[in-house]
């Protein structure tokens, strides 16, 4: 098929249209020997599918890091986005492969790529997947804390919705907003949906309000089954307000912001006041011992 200058444009300037290759094939497949063979016969590595789609993609969709090492290296491009808007490392977070992440990294994928209506940030694909070694490689490495994608909202709420506690206190440490809002929802209400105690108490002691009401005016309580373990721990929420102790600590931390940890960390303090203050132990289990 001829290849017009606008379509080209659209094509993210690759210039090539194909169907389904064998270099794609070999890359989806982690086959490192056909691919190199295959790239040494001349086959370019930017040629794209109907979708957009190029060899780089399938390697990281597959969580081949082998496979994407020998595309770039050979030239491929490193932030080209699929007809959704997909980057590879978008792809790479989406499967939860770290090695293929810390790859593309290294050969400057933007972390923050422009979010579409189609597609979500790589640190909203690693929160959905739920590895935290690859929330916190995105967030290392700048990721928005508050990108807001128009499905999931910021990437707290879908950790949440998703239940996935490592990946919450990741981005909590890091200093994402306990209660950012979309449409009135708040990261609470999925914890409360997920009917999840640790991610509840996680929440309330970053700060997360238990009053909040959705757009239905609805609190975290109301998603809750009655005499469920959440619903007593919301209750308990409710009728009894955090210490002094612990509104110190949320208030310091809201102050500091994104530099809470770095700043913690070299303050001179004990070992276990710096633990509390980062959250390094279970959210209750040092309140009895300062």
């Amino acid at each position: 098929m001829e290849v017009t200058a606008a379509r080209r444009s659209f094509l993210c300037d690759i210039g090539f249209w194909a169907d389904r290759t064998a270099l794609h094939e070999a890359a989806s497949h982690g086959r490192a020997l056909q691919l190199k063979q295959l790239i040494e016969d001349g086959a370019s590595v930017n040629m794209v599918t109907v979708d957009n789609i190029t060899p780089l993609h399938e390697a990281c969709i597959q969580a081949h890091p082998n496979c994407a090492k020998l595309l770039l290296e050979a030239g491929a491009q490193v932030d080209v986005r699929t007809i959704h808007g997909s980057t590879p490392l978008c792809n790479a977070c989406a499967s939860g492969s770290l090695e293929c992440a810390k790859l593309l990294l290294q050969f400057g994928a933007k972390v923050n790529p422009s979010l579409t209506a189609l597609t979500a940030s790589p640190l909203h694909e690693a929160c959905i997947q739920g590895n935290a070694e690859v929330v916190r490689l995105m967030i290392a490495n700048g990721a928005k804390l508050e990108a807001f994608d128009v499905h999931f909202g910021p990437p707290l709420h879908i950790a949440c919705a998703k239940g996935h506690v490592d990946c919450v206190k990741e981005l909590l440490r890091a200093g994402a907003n306990v209660n950012s809002i979309k449409f009135h929802e708040t990261a609470l209400h999925h914890a409360a949906r997920a009917h999840m105690v640790d991610m509840i108490e996680l929440l309330v002691e970053f700060g997360a309000n238990v009053y909040a009401s959705d757009n239905l005016g609805r609190k975290p309580v109301d998603y809750t089954t009655h005499s469920s373990p959440s619903y007593s721990c919301l209750q308990f929420y409710e009728s009894n307000p955090l210490s002094l102790q612990q509104l110190c600590r949320i208030a310091a931390r809201m102050m500091l912001g994104t530099q809470a940890s770095e700043v913690i960390g070299q303050l001179n303090l004990s070992h276990r006041i710096r633990s509390y203050l980062q959250y390094c132990d279970h959210p209750t289990s040092l309140q009895s011992d300062l």
